[in-house]
């Protein structure tokens, strides 16, 4: 007895084989690729660049996009409907690499369109999240515990498209929870991925070794880093656009034992733009930087490891300066985020230096520059020359404390009797969590506890500013509204020296950090513990947290 379903099946196998010959005899005819599509993975950002519509109507489908070479899949190269598509590509900047394919082929390849999500990267580097994708994750996503519960969903589905998933879900989630940065590190066994959440890194998931190695391709692509590239370091960008903001994505790729690690890198501009008013320096203080930052010329330095807002300040300065009658120029490495009236440059170490950039923008009628780090002795010498000849400098340094400022520009090679004449304020900074204020508790300020406190506010010399009332002082619980870690933004601790004379006399001795720290403790200004012990009693932030940031176990013990 003859089994007619098998039959049929070797038939419909039979006329496969077929059409699959015929292809590869057509492939060789018109000089082009061969492939068959049943055999081979569709790569879904690829499948994007060509709208399903038209991919219909010329018989064709892009299945694989390795930086701009797009291979495109076609069932004739004559087609009258496919030179408009790749004219269009051509002029969007893509390589195109033909292949002949069956009609079952193509089939395929046009089944995968129902399978793109609603994040498409609409053009190299950009990643453009629909505005109803958006408002789905925000109105999903509130904790960390939401990502993890969004993402193990969609990594159960083992559909093409999940990666696309995952990453909307990584990308729209750390927007939701306001993370600064994504860090992606492989293990033996799995990869964990965290949020860093006002300058705290936090456990969110772990991905299989699989889905990990997907996503770092897909990322890899979209910040126009080489895939096959595994035994160093890489650095990339890409945008994420929404709700016509763009948040840039610093990438950086580096290898290890069990494979890549990656950190990303969230600049948006919402988060990175602060007034003024608002970065917490205390009014005094802020009054002095204010009646500083007026003056035609001279120069503001600050200081602080990496991640402790320095940029932050220094724009928020920039920005309390700028109006149409003055013209203000950076230069940058790289541009966080962009601001309107300033001009803004980037640094390029092989052909663009901070020393090239600082010297062209000084032929540029400036009336303040700002540079983002003085790193060498021609970059300090240059910048002090043109704080003393009628520019303002903005600038940055890694030291601990303002007073260690001057030091490090001796060490750099600057004069020490110019120090008074051309730098205006030297500050230091960190950044403290500031306490939810949904959920922040009183506990009462006593015992050795209070000894600490008091002793550090009985050491300032405007005994005005301290609160009269210090009873209770606040430590974080954690609720929805926080994530669940006490905490919801930061601010900022300072401290800072105003060059007087009294300052600028001991400066052309070439003094120890120690003995300027004497000086200025003469002065009214805060020292960042007392800015920091200040903010405690304030209920601002707790003592724990500023016990994380400053080492203040001397002064308070």
């Amino acid at each position: 007895m003859v089994d007619l379903n098998d039959s049929d099946t070797r038939v419909e196998e039979l006329q496969r084989k077929e059409e699959e010959e015929l292809a590869s005899i057509l492939a060789k005819k018109y000089e082009v690729g061969y492939q068959d599509l049943t055999r081979t993975s569709i790569n879904t950002d690829a499948l994007r660049v060509i709208e399903e519509s038209a991919a219909r109507e010329s018989e064709s489908a892009a299945f694989d996009l390795v930086g701009k070479k797009l291979s495109v899949a076609v069932r004739s190269p004559q087609h009258p409907k496919l030179p408009p598509v790749l004219s269009s590509l051509e002029k969007e900047g893509y390589t195109i690499q033909l292949y002949m394919v069956s009609r079952t082929s193509l089939g395929r390849a046009w089944e995968h369109y129902k399978d793109l999500s609603f994040a498409t990267e609409s053009k190299q580097g950009v990643f453009d999240i629909s505005s109803d994708e958006l408002k789905k994750w925000v109105e999903t996503i509130h904790t960390v515990d939401d990502i993890q519960k969004a993402v193990s969903d969609v990594v159960e589905m083992k559909k093409a498209y999940r990666i696309s998933k995952i990453l909307e879900v990584v990308l729209a989630g750390a927007i939701a929870v306001d993370a600064s940065d994504i860090h992606i590190e492989p293990s033996s066994e799995n990869v964990r991925m965290r949020y860093r959440l006002d300058g705290v890194l936090h456990n969110a998931v772990n991905f299989d070794l699989e889905t990990s190695h997907l996503l770092l391709s897909r990322l890899k692509l979209l910040s126009g880093l080489k895939l096959n590239l595994k035994d160093r370091p890489q650095d990339g960008r890409f945008s994420i656009a929404l709700n016509g903001k763009d948040t840039e994505v610093r990438t950086s790729v580096i290898p290890g034992a069990y494979g890549e690690t990656v950190v990303m890198r969230l600049l948006n501009p919402d988060t990175i733009s602060v007034p003024f008013e608002a970065l917490g320096m205390e009014p005094k203080l802020r009054t002095l930087v204010e009646k500083e930052i007026q003056n035609p010329n001279g120069m503001l330095l600050n200081t602080g490891p990496t991640g402790s807002g320095k940029t932050t300040t220094l724009y928020a300065c920039m920005k309390k300066i700028n109006s149409p009658e003055i013209k203000i120029i950076t230069i940058e490495d790289p541009i966080e985020y962009h601001v309107d009236g300033l001009v803004q440059t980037q640094v390029d170490q092989k052909n663009y230096t901070f020393l090239q950039g600082l010297r062209a923008a000084l032929r540029q009628d400036p009336d303040a520059i700002m540079i983002g780090e003085i790193r060498d002795n021609e970059v300090a010498q240059t910048a002090i020359d043109a704080a003393l000849t009628g520019h303002f400098v903005f600038s940055t340094l890694h030291t601990n404390n303002a007073a260690g400022t001057f030091p490090r520009l001796v060490d750099l090679g600057v004069d020490p009797k110019v120090f008074g004449s051309s730098i205006n304020v030297a500050m230091a900074q960190r950044l403290v969590r500031v306490l939810c204020k949904a959920c922040k508790k009183a506990v009462p300020l006593e015992g050795v506890t209070k000894d600490r406190v008091e002793k550090v506010l009985a050491g300032l010399r405007d005994k005005s500013v301290i609160p009269a009332d210090r009873t209770n002082i606040f430590e974080p619980v954690g609720c929805l509204e926080c994530n669940h870690t006490g905490f919801k933004g930061r601010i900022g601790i300072f401290e800072a020296i105003i060059i007087d004379s009294e300052m600028d006399t001991l400066l052309r001795t070439s003094p120890s950090e120690h003995d300027i720290q004497t000086l200025q403790h003469t002065k009214e200004i805060l020292t960042m513990i007392e800015d920091g012990v200040m903010k405690v009693v304030s209920g601002i932030t707790s003592l724990t947290e500023l016990e994380r940031v400053v080492l203040i176990e001397n002064a308070l013990s």
